[in-house]
């Protein structure tokens, strides 16, 4: 058994900005050599979650709308008066879409639909530096072979 963790970093605009992580999160895999298991993709931070979506201009758009109806960043929040960041529906989105995914790999490659891309959604009222964890764990070719 195999287990390997990335840490990659990337500047967001906030406002449930998103970007397409699948490039990045299948080069990992890759290079990791594990040949069959899953591969963990996890936001560190409570204003930011992980999904999978069809990473095209529109749909971006439309979950963007979908998600200041479901938790706008007008609408009043006892985190926003508590502390005064006024990020309340940051937390809010982040927190019903979840922090992380589990892909599972097959042949040394993530497991995905034609149309589907891992994303990061960064829910903050303002930029930020992420930090999304990648854990690869699984068997290598290697290991494979000597089971059998």
């Amino acid at each position: 058994m195999k287990i390997e963790t990335k840490d990659v970093y990337l500047e967001t605009e906030g406002f449930s900005d998103i970007h397409n992580l699948t490039e990045r999160v299948e080069k990992i895999v890759r290079e990791s050599e594990v040949a069959e298991g899953f591969c963990h993709v996890f936001a560190v931070g409570s204003t930011a979650s992980i999904s999978t979506m069809e990473f095209e201009p529109a749909l971006v758009k439309d979950i963007k709308e979908k998600l200041e109806e479901f938790a706008s960043e007008k609408e009043r929040s006892h985190h926003s008066e508590t502390w005064g960041d006024d990020n309340g529906f940051s937390h809010i989105r982040a927190t019903f879409m979840g922090p992380g995914i589990t892909v599972p790999i097959r042949e040394s490659r993530c497991i995905l639909g034609t149309w589907q891309q891992i994303v990061v959604l960064d829910h903050d009222n303002r930029p930020r530096k992420r930090h999304v964890v990648v854990q690869v764990v699984g068997c290598t070719s290697e290991t494979l072979a000597q089971a059998k």
